[in-house]
């Protein structure tokens, strides 16, 4: 086993990986991208023609996609990040999907229109991506009734993509009074020790996150 990651420490989808990879406790080399640089950039899309990172290399295998990433790790020894049980490892499945296209995917278009000129912004997707998280965080209040982990009794795929994608969400849609259960649950997944580590790692880079005034303080250089 040779793993290399391909990564940038402030993205929510290589922090998904990075959560797996420290639960597992695998050892691995990261290589930080700058897909600023011409010759890193064709290097890398040499490797995986979409540019998508995170991007994962064992022994000259290219893994993409996080949660393929994610679950071909499990051949390796470590935490399991899918259950054994058929229907938990569903429902890990299932919940992983839901926090990357109606967590993360929304909290992305509002991070993208900010990036943008002010006369290419989009009018309506800003405003539907808030309404979506909103949804969303209504979902996940109802769902973790009574539950410590998104699926089933462990820590799994799914909390791993919960943990980026609501870290950054909230900074834009703030969870309410009324999200006693998501905001609990945000609470264990942040003191989680693969997931601290991870924001600890990036915490040098959230001065150039778009929406940096709104990190709490906590999280940034202002609470050291």
């Amino acid at each position: 086993m040779s793993l290399v990651l391909h990564f940038h420490p402030l993205s929510s989808y290589c922090h998904k990986v990075l959560i797996a990879l420290y639960e597992k406790g695998l050892p691995f080399e990261g290589r930080l991208l700058n897909l600023g640089d011409a010759a890193e950039r064709t290097a890398f899309l040499d490797l995986w023609p979409t540019g998508k990172m995170p991007l994962l290399v064992d022994e000259g295998r290219v893994v993409p996609e996080t949660s393929v990433i994610i679950d071909y790790l499990e051949r390796y020894p470590g935490t399991r990040m899918l259950p054994d049980d058929v229907d938990a490892r569903l429902e890990a499945r299932l919940w992983d999907r839901l926090f990357d296209q109606y967590v993360m995917t929304p909290m992305q278009t509002i991070v993208s229109d900010r990036l943008r000129r002010p006369e290419e912004r989009d009018p309506l997707a800003v405003p539907q991506a808030h309404a979506t998280l909103t949804m969303s965080y209504n979902l996940i209040e109802r769902h973790m009734a009574g539950r410590t982990w998104a699926a089933g009794s462990d820590f799994s795929m799914a909390d791993c993509a919960a943990a980026p994608s609501l870290f950054y969400a909230a900074t834009l849609v703030p969870f309410t009074a009324e999200h006693v259960n998501l905001r609990a649950y945000f609470e264990r997944l942040i003191a989680r020790p693969s997931v601290a580590r991870t924001l600890a790692e990036a915490q040098p880079y959230f001065e150039f996150y778009p929406f940096k005034e709104a990190l709490p303080a906590r999280f940034t250089n202002a609470s050291t």
